[in-house]
């Protein structure tokens, strides 16, 4: 985290309560994946006794930082506090490790929920056929794709690729794996995304 966005941590001080604290970064893990209304960041303004949004977006940075390295990276309960670097005040650190520490769990169950369950491949099968003979089209590829989900549900899913359009999609699916091959090496601290084909 940048050294120059950890200055505006202090702001938090204004806040004179706890709870006022906790509202604040309950607020933006609400609104993690819409961005703060306005009516969310007044209040958070008026919390702050702050006249305009020019020191409140580069707390708010610092603060959703905080937040995801705690929610989405093995950060333990009781390592929350070394996030802090050393010139942050130490009465910061007690209060932000205690309302992290308080609703870790309550996140991570909430980015849980959020995950999409994308199927997996179980299996394909293809066939040739021709759309209308009578007309001398072009042969087509017909694909049948069996996905299963987390729930262990099937699903079937049928299409028809003609010659040019199979080209294209294999030349993808290589782009793919060279990318996957690529992004094997390096280590992955981000929650699974459902990349996994069985």
């Amino acid at each position: 985290m940048e050294h120059s966005l950890w200055n505006h941590l202090p702001l938090l001080v204004r806040a004179n309560t706890k709870e006022s604290v906790e509202y604040i970064l309950q607020a933006l893990w609400r609104t993690r994946q819409t961005g703060l209304d306005s009516a969310d960041r007044l209040v958070i303004r008026d919390i702050l006794q702050l006249p305009n949004d020019t020191d409140l977006d580069p707390l708010l940075v610092c603060l959703r930082m905080l937040i995801r390295r705690c929610v989405y990276e093995n950060v333990s309960k009781d390592e929350i506090r070394k996030c802090f670097p050393e010139e942050v005040l130490p009465e910061l650190q007690r209060l932000l490790t205690l309302l992290l520490q308080k609703f870790q769990t309550e996140w991570r169950a909430d980015v849980f929920k959020d995950q999409v369950d994308f199927p997996r491949l179980k299996a394909m099968t293809w066939n040739m056929a021709n759309q209308d003979a009578a007309e001398g089209t072009d042969p087509v590829a017909v694909i049948s794709l069996k996905l299963q989900n987390d729930t262990q549900s099937h699903s079937e899913v049928k299409f028809q690729l003609g010659k040019d359009t199979l080209e294209t999609m294999v030349k993808s699916m290589y782009c793919i794996r060279d990318q996957l091959s690529d992004l094997g090496g390096a280590s992955n601290k981000q929650i699974s995304q459902g990349t996994d084909i069985a």
